[in-house]
């Protein structure tokens, strides 16, 4: 994994000091409002093993993202695997930030990055995202990236009860063609 550099942020591989900062996001209550709880240390932890083994084993999945101006962790943005349990095959793109950090331009400014350096592979055809329908902040940081809605790939999330108002997720892609053919259009 090779870092990749914006004007503002630094993505880069994970440290063993990311996981105190990345327990505090996925225990923020404002951050988790879209899922369907909070995860304690030991579950954002075994997300982090995830992620490192993905990178171990694809050669791709979610950066750690520091700011560049006070090296500061802030999160993680990337091109990775979906979680087992998710009804979708292939790449998506997907970010998780501080909430004291959004509204900065920071989720889309990441994405369009590792998105520039996944779609450098000539093999990789589409990148997907998905989020809960309600989820207004991700479904922006969708439509500023390019990504077209995919209705006919919607889903509800199997480990989430008939009924429960965070089950409909619906799924958002960008073909490599029509990223590569519109870079203005993102900038």
């Amino acid at each position: 994994m090779s870092t990749i550099e914006t004007d503002r942020l630094r993505l880069r591989h994970w440290r063993e000091e990311d996981r105190a900062p990345f327990a505090a996001i996925n225990a923020d209550p404002a951050v988790m409002r879209h899922f369907p709880s909070v995860l304690t240390r030991a579950q954002s932890d075994a997300l982090v093993d995830r992620i490192v083994r993905e990178w171990a084993t694809a050669g791709r999945s979610f950066h750690a993202v520091e700011e560049k101006a006070t090296g500061r962790f802030i999160g993680f943005v990337g091109v990775g695997g979906f979680a087992p349990a998710i009804p979708l095959r292939g790449l998506q793109v997907g970010w998780r930030l501080a909430r004291d950090i959004w509204g900065r331009g920071y989720a889309p400014e990441a994405a369009r990055a590792t998105m520039d350096d996944a779609f450098a592979d000539p093999g990789l055809a589409t990148i997907l995202s998905y989020t809960v329908a309600a989820n207004a902040p991700s479904l922006r940081v969708m439509a500023k990236l390019g990504l077209a809605r995919a209705p006919e790939l919607d889903f509800e999330h199997p480990e989430l009860p008939e009924g429960h108002h965070l089950r409909p997720h619906v799924v958002h892609r960008i073909g490599r063609d029509v990223w590569l053919a519109a870079p203005a259009a993102r900038a």
